[in-house]
């Protein structure tokens, strides 16, 4: 039996790629095994948001050869569809395929001698105009399952345009056929993902199973996924806050399975800099939003997407920044260094920020954050809570999340995993995460 073995790099939309690929190696008889593990395909599925993703697919490749030197190495994804000649220089590298071509890796694996020079099947991107439904099984406690692709934002600083094609979206019968999949494999919680998500039911007329472009709406998606037996809760990965209309966000403060959690990109508090960035809104209209959940779910975690040092960011925009997301009720930031990225706009603007400057913008956000999640915890210490627990078993601690996302902790314990419990949130400890009690049970 052939081996094969299965590295990830990038977001949750990613994740749900690369099981869906794995699946259909374990069909055609091959054993999936710990990428450390020897095997005779490695398959990397890249990231390209940032040049660290570039670098890091480079790494990781040197290192597979460094101790399977005959192993037949596979590189798709994002990076692999921009740049597939760089790619192919990689020593090592034996087959580089473009977005059209992932899914279809198998029909390109006829002979698994390493190659002198790796072959390329990189299709042009407008010719990535289908969908294929994905989700992730197995790989942890909650699956990512991708409703959407592809984007029409075009911001001037993103390449994920030009690595995953126009917006495009599965059909709703198809999503709620996956989402009953998953929940017959024992799986409680869906995480919602893609590219764009809001714009799920875009440019979709393409598929035998709608007729007009827009047909539905994530609004739409939402309400019925509502209905389905067998998983406990919804949870959407990322929506941009142009969006993220009042409806959605009224439907779930009362939903019986979509949690109180938004992750809503927001990248600047200038709005100077979000024109420069072309984004759909200013800040008036996030900050607007933010009020409009807090005012329905008071109880509800907002993640926020922020990039520091983009071309033209003065000291006063940064600040400006700053000032506007400490002010906000959110939770939690993600923070992201510009980085310059080839067949951008964002590559031509002048007033380059110092790397230096960016680094020192990103700690303080990042310092930021800390404060702001420490406070959230601290805001339901002394309630009760249902908590999914995760598999891990880190120093003796298993660790679970509330449905609006308070990461807990407690003592491993098997009969736990992949099990709803209702505990009491009663300390924050120094990791930063939530010490329980178990409400009415001996555990």
């Amino acid at each position: 039996m052939k081996k094969v073995a299965f590295h990830t790099l990038g977001c949750k939309l990613n994740f749900s790629e690369t099981s869906t690929i794995a699946r259909l190696f374990e069909e055609q008889g091959y054993s999936k095994v710990d990428f450390s593990a020897p095997a005779d395909v490695y398959v990397i599925n890249t990231c390209s948001v940032t040049a660290n993703a570039d670098k890091e697919c480079k790494q990781i490749v040197k290192t597979t050869m460094s101790h399977s030197p005959e192993a037949y190495v596979v590189i798709v994804g994002c990076y692999a569809q921009l740049k597939p000649e760089e790619i192919a220089n990689i020593e090592g590298v034996d087959l580089v395929l473009g977005a059209s071509e992932k899914f279809k890796l198998l029909q390109y694996l006829n002979d698994l001698t390493k190659k002198t020079k790796a072959e390329i099947y990189s299709c042009e991107i407008e010719e990535a105009n289908f969908f294929v439904g994905s989700y992730s099984v197995g790989d942890r406690t909650r699956a990512f399952m991708k409703v959407q692709d592809g984007c029409d934002y075009n911001c001037s600083f993103c390449t994920i345009p030009l690595a995953r094609g126009n917006s495009r979206s599965d059909s709703i019968a198809n999503v709620l056929k996956n989402a009953k999949e998953i929940a017959s494999k024992g799986v409680k919680e869906i995480v919602l993902t893609g590219v764009n998500l809001g714009d799920f039911g875009a440019n979709n007329s393409n598929l035998a199973t709608t007729s007009s472009k827009n047909e539905n709406s994530f609004f739409d998606l939402a309400k019925a996924l509502d209905t389905i037996d067998g998983i406990d809760r919804f949870r959407i990965s990322s929506i941009e806050p142009n969006l993220l209309k009042n409806e959605i966000i009224e439907f779930v403060s009362e939903a019986k399975r979509f949690v109180p959690h938004f992750h809503i990109p927001l990248q600047s508090g200038s709005n100077k800099i979000l024109k420069a960035m072309r984004r759909r809104y200013l800040r008036e209209l996030y900050a607007e939003r933010v009020t409009t959940i807090k005012n329905r779910m008071p109880h509800c975690c907002i993640g926020v997407d922020v990039i520091v040092g983009f071309p033209g960011e003065t000291e006063e925009d940064f600040i400006d920044t700053y000032n506007f997301l400490n002010e906000l009720e959110i939770s939690y930031l993600h923070v992201f260094t510009y980085s310059e990225r080839d067949n951008t706009d964002a590559i031509n603007i002048k007033n380059t920020v110092p790397m230096a400057v960016r680094k020192k913008r990103n700690k303080m956000l990042r310092i930021l954050s800390a404060k702001k999640l420490r406070h959230f915890y601290q805001q339901h210490l002394g309630e009760t809570r249902k908590v999914l627990f995760e598999a891990d078993n880190k120093e003796g601690y298993m660790h679970g999340f509330t449905d609006n996302y308070i990461k807990v902790k407690t003592a491993y314990s098997s009969d736990l995993i992949n099990q709803l419990k209702e505990v009491k949130l009663e300390e924050l400890d120094a990791d930063g995460c939530m010490k329980i009690s178990f409400a009415n049970t001996k555990e």
